[in-house]
């Protein structure tokens, strides 16, 4: 199939101006190999596994949320140059989709929702709010462990929560809590859980369950509607976390 449908078929699923204005430039076909494209790999980050293994399934476009190259650079690291490398010499077109995949209907923060199974969905501009039957704390922050089969963390010991909101990735900022408060929500789903936040949002359900593990679920997601959409292989490629939990019992 032509790489220049594909992408057509992608900016249709999240259109680029959906993204925030520091994507601008880091988004969309990042590295165009002008190829017709037979298999996709899909993925959250671009590294030398990721297209190592994209390599060995001769995917000829790569589709991931963040993007190779964030910041501007000034010299080439190792990691940089076997990436460059590995998508150069195997002709690997390189597609990434981000802030703009995070608000579009059906993206990352919808995903999220539906992996833990939350209902009566609410989309907003950040972030999605379900309801689940009602739980407390230690039973939801469990519950999201199993469903998204990641440790997790969590603080604010809270009984009949329902109302739930998932950002995916860093979404525990003072902002997105603010719209969780206007929202009316019990509990807030995201990663990256700092102290300052622990500080100021004490009376909620805070769980943390990774960067990996909350946005993973909106690539999956992707590979069902491409398979459906362009009638080609796609697969996604599952990334080594590293993250471990320890038994205690």
């Amino acid at each position: 199939m032509e790489l220049v449908k594909i992408v057509e078929i992608l900016e249709e699923i999240a259109p680029l101006e959906l993204a925030d204005d520091f994507d601008e430039g880091r988004i969309g076909l990042i590295l165009d190999q002008e190829n017709n494209v037979e298999r996709i790999a899909v993925a959250l980050d671009v590294n030398p596994y990721v297209l190592k293994k994209a390599a060995d399934m001769r995917a000829g476009l790569l589709i991931t949320h963040h993007t190779l190259i964030f910041h501007p650079i000034n010299k080439i690291s190792k990691s940089l140059a076997a990436s460059l490398r590995l998508a150069l010499e195997n002709g690997i077109s390189l597609y990434s989709m981000h802030t703009n995949y995070d608000r579009a209907i059906g993206g990352i923060n919808d995903a999220l929702a539906a992996r833990i199974g939350l209902k009566n969905i609410e989309t907003l501009e950040i972030g999605t709010i379900g309801e689940i039957e009602p739980c407390s704390s230690a039973e939801l922050a469990s519950h999201v462990s199993e469903c998204l089969q990641t440790p997790v963390v969590y603080a604010g010991e809270r009984e009949g929560i329902r109302r739930v909101m998932v950002i995916g990735g860093s979404g525990f900022r003072n902002e997105f809590l603010e719209i969780a408060r206007a929202n009316i929500v019990d509990a807030f789903i995201s990663s990256e859980l700092k102290h300052e936040v622990l500080r100021t949002n004490w009376d909620l359900c805070l769980i943390d369950a990774t960067h990996y593990a909350t946005e993973s679920p909106g690539m999956e997601a992707l590979c069902s509607r491409l398979r459906e959409l362009l009638g080609v292989e796609v697969e996604f490629i599952e990334q080594p976390s590293g993250l471990k939990a320890i038994d205690r019992t």
